[in-house]
């Protein structure tokens, strides 16, 4: 058999690549490798613009210059990156001689050895996955996730007034509507996003043990906490200054434990349009050319939700390995994070996906409202727990000596299908105000709806 020519393992980089590939911008290995130029070229000028060691601030030209090599960071530069690292076997050492060719090029010999100055690896690594994960979550999921839950927002406000039977427990249940169940949904999503949007990206440039040990012994006079504080902030993080060598992850356990969270709701969310589907509740809107089975010709197979549940689950069992994991490091340091953290991508990665599909999928479907219609006029039966709390009400304001309505509406109803008819014949039989009757007698499941419509507006609160 011949080999096949070299091809992705993941299908994030292969089949999905075009659905998905904004995540690769900043969470791949270029990515991070560029985020960590940037963090070197920005240590340089700070140091410089502080004057440190008798330096001179840079030019504005030279300024400009260096901040380029971060802006025109494109192939050619990912290849001379990894022929460096291939003599180096040190991802961040190559980063650093690359940056020094470039102070070479531009003939800022003087300051090059300010390049990756005082710094352990682990203080670039922590700014750049700090930096790239706030502009991923900010640029890439955070849109795609509100770009689902404004379409579920219109669907709760469309949908609002349409009545629904509910199946708790899978079995028929008080009616309510559908825009309130969405409504429901996106409601639980805010709160979520919101946490993620107030989330805190936090980093640290302590050096080796986080003590500014070797920053000490090369300037005892300079405030180094409060040079790093200045440094860090000044890239939009915040800063962490009681660390180890490694910044210690816990932003990103709460991160990821909030992304998961959004996934899990997100995954409810498929399972029950799936299931509104399967009930007829939702029609599929047939897609021109698509094929839903090799077989059976008929079929529309909701894919776009299976897709997206099956995707929701990967991508949270890599959040809550990240979560869990990250957050441990033997003593000072050890290096389990560094292969761990590179699968923060993937996991995105497979939100994104999903995401894609939950709002193509919002997207195909269409209420059908004559299916509804036909389950709540077929499951009259919904409206005993209304006519046995109107008793209670009865017996309490002595309109009624009846005892133990559950028990005789239980009675009536469990386990049986009644009609219309059979529950006005046993609401005019019952010992209750004629007001009573009255309000029970023109109930219906359609009507029996409560507040459900006016609950969507808690959205706009």
């Amino acid at each position: 058999m011949t080999p096949l020519p070299p091809q992705p393992i993941s299908p994030l980089d292969g089949r999905y690549y075009p659905i998905v590939h904004t995540v690769g911008e900043h969470l791949s290995e270029a990515g991070l490798n560029r985020a960590r130029i940037r963090v070197e070229v920005e240590w340089l000028v700070f140091l410089t613009d502080h004057a440190m060691f008798t330096t001179s601030p840079l030019s504005v030209d030279d300024k400009a210059a260096l901040r380029a090599i971060v802006d025109d960071f494109g192939q050619a530069q990912i290849a001379e990156l990894a022929e460096i690292e291939a003599t180096t076997r040190h991802d961040v050492k190559a980063v650093e001689y690359f940056v020094r060719r470039r102070l070479s090029d531009l003939g800022l010999d003087s300051v090059a050895e300010l390049t990756h100055f005082a710094a352990t690896s682990e203080d670039v690594n922590n700014l750049s996955y700090a930096l790239t994960v706030r502009d991923a979550v900010e640029h890439v999921w955070l849109p795609s996730v509100r770009a689902v839950v404004e379409r579920l927002r219109e669907m709760a406000t469309s949908l609002r007034a349409v009545p629904m039977l509910s199946h708790t427990h899978g079995q028929p249940a008080t009616p309510t509507t559908l825009g309130k169940e969405v409504a429901v949904v996106v409601y639980r999503l805010e709160r979520i996003l919101s946490q993620v949007e107030r989330g805190e990206y936090l980093g640290k440039f302590s050096g080796a043990t986080g003590t500014f040990s070797a920053h000490l012994a090369a300037d005892p006079e300079a405030d180094w906490p409060a040079l790093s504080k200045e440094f860090v902030e000044g890239l939009g993080l915040t800063w962490n200054p009681l660390t180890t060598q490694i910044e210690s992850h816990d932003w990103q356990a709460e991160l990821y434990d909030r992304v998961r969270h959004a996934n899990r709701v997100l995954h409810n969310l498929a399972t029950d349009v799936w299931t509104y589907i399967s009930m007829g509740y939702f029609t599929q809107i047939p897609v021109a050319g698509a094929t839903g089975s090799s077989t059976m010709p008929h079929k529309i197979n909701p894919i776009r939700f299976e897709n997206a549940e099956a995707n929701l689950e990967i991508s949270s069992a890599l959040f809550s390995t990240l979560s869990e994991t990250l957050v441990t490091s033997r003593l000072q340091r050890d290096l389990t994070d560094s292969t761990t953290q590179r699968n923060i991508g993937v996991a995105f990665g497979h939100s994104l996906l999903a995401l894609d599909n939950l709002r193509r999928g919002l997207g195909e479907i269409a209420v059908n409202e004559t299916r509804l219609a036909e389950d709540l006029d077929g499951n009259w039966e919904v409206l005993a727990e209304a006519i046995q709390t109107v008793i209670r009400a009865e017996v309490t304001a002595g309109q009624s000596d009846i005892e133990d309505p559950y028990a005789m509406l239980k009675d009536l109803t469990r386990g049986k299908r009644i009609g219309r008819q059979e529950l006005v014949d046993f609401v005019n039989g019952l010992d209750v105000s004629d007001a009573a009757k009255a309000r029970l007698t023109n109930l219906t499941p359609a009507t029996y709806t409560g507040l459900a419509d006016e609950l969507v507006d808690h959205l706009d609160v």
